[in-house]
């Protein structure tokens, strides 16, 4: 874009804005549906807000030493630090709930990052700072730019930003998001693309003799046990993945939905049901999976004698908080598809049904996309979130291609 362009865009921006936020007005034309929407989600905070709010510095500090994030940027900070200096702008990694855990910046970009807590601790979600691309990219799980006074902040429509986010090739969960700032005369074509490229260097770098944890702070020397258990069957132990049959699978799948521990009669007619298995059976199961944890699994009652977490657990723990899009992304599908262990059927079913009874409450755009996927002929919960939507949001069309492509 010539200079011209970019300064009628952001003249037009700026109306926009003005409009929104000074009489209430819907603009539907003037700015994208996803700025429009953003913007809306925005009205807990103050346009007039002059820095984002920062977490506990210890906490910060602590969270970046534990991620693989940490161990990728050092990997390939020598190609983040040459593209902020070669753009004059500043870089930032930020965690799965938009606070930054790293930064890197030009000169100038540099002391500007400073004076709004663009830096490690600031919390830039849309609840704190309003819209920008890191909360968008968060959000969405999609690459976002947001220019001028497409920010809901006043303090940064100086600035253009362009975010994408950054997946754990291994599990598929967001670890987070990679941004780029600068001023907005500086816009550039290519700046969505280069956040892109930014971010799939970080994901090519992550450790992969890591266990990385459920809740999105992997740690490659925690001890514990980590089950993935929606969708696939994982199994790590500090760090280390075991390669277990189905059934040992599954009794750790009970024990670690059991932290008390299970008697060897209760253990069987969860995993058994009625089927015409000795007990003896069971024992041996029990005895490999035994030395296969280091002799971290106790008897009289059965029970697991390290930390364990479960994606499971990390889906209820979402739907409890309320967050939907969370959840959905944690839900990797049905429980250990094609068990037929009685208890984790009934538990496979009790979070199908928690998670689409959440959807349907609270019909989450990206949150029903990524359901249709998991589960592509429940037209229900695709009709409800149709029916919820701003005709003209952009997830729209997507689930009108589910719904067709279903029925």
């Amino acid at each position: 874009m010539t200079s011209d362009d970019l300064h009628a865009r952001r003249v037009s921006a700026v109306r926009a804005w003005t409009r929104f936020v000074g009489d209430g007005a819907d603009e539907t034309e003037a700015v994208r549906p996803e700025i429009l929407r953003s913007w809306q989600l925005s009205g807990v905070v103050s346009p007039d807000v002059t820095r984002a709010p920062l977490a506990d510095e210890g906490d910060t500090a602590d969270f970046w030493r534990a991620s693989p994030l940490q161990t990728a940027v050092e990997r390939v900070q020598d190609e983040l630090r040459r593209t902020a200096e070669d753009g004059d702008l500043v870089i930032a990694v930020t965690d799965d709930q938009t606070r930054i855990l790293w930064t890197y910046g030009g000169r100038v970009m540099r002391r500007k990052a400073e004076s709004v807590n663009f830096v490690p601790g600031g919390r830039w979600d849309e609840q704190s700072v309003g819209t920008n691309a890191l909360a968008l990219a968060g959000r969405t799980g999609e690459a976002a730019t947001v220019f001028s006074a497409e920010h809901y902040a006043e303090v940064v429509h100086n600035w253009v930003c362009w975010a994408a986010p950054v997946f754990d090739p291994a599990t598929g969960r967001s670890l987070g998001v990679i941004d780029l700032s600068t001023t907005w005369d500086r816009t550039h074509p290519i700046g969505l693309a280069t956040a892109r490229v930014m971010a799939r260097l970080i994901e090519g770098a992550l450790p992969t003799d890591r266990r990385a944890t459920l809740a999105g702070d992997p740690g490659p020397h925690e001890p514990g046990l980590t089950l993935t258990l929606l969708g696939t069957a994982e199994v790590w132990l500090d760090g280390q993945r075991l390669l277990l049959n189905r059934r040992q699978t599954e009794i750790l799948a009970l024990l670690a939905l059991h932290p008390s521990g299970l008697s060897v009669e209760h253990l069987h007619a969860l995993l058994y049901g009625d089927a015409a298995v000795t007990t003896s059976t069971l024992k041996a199961e029990v005895s490999h999976l035994r030395s296969a944890l280091s002799g971290q699994l106790s008897s009289r009652p059965y029970r697991l004698t390290m930390p364990v977490t479960t994606d499971v657990e990390e889906v209820q723990r979402l739907l409890r908080r309320g967050d939907v899009r969370a959840a959905v992304r944690a839900y990797g599908g049905d429980l250990l598809p094609g068990t037929n262990s009685p208890a984790l059927v009934q538990m496979g079913d009790y979070l199908a049904v928690s998670v689409r009874e959440a959807l349907l409450a609270d019909p989450d755009a990206d949150g029903v996309l990524r359901y249709s996927e998991l589960a592509p002929y429940d037209t229900a919960v695709v009709e409800a979130c149709l029916a919820a939507l701003p005709v003209h949001h952009p997830v729209a069309p997507l689930l009108k291609g589910r719904l067709a492509s279903a029925r």
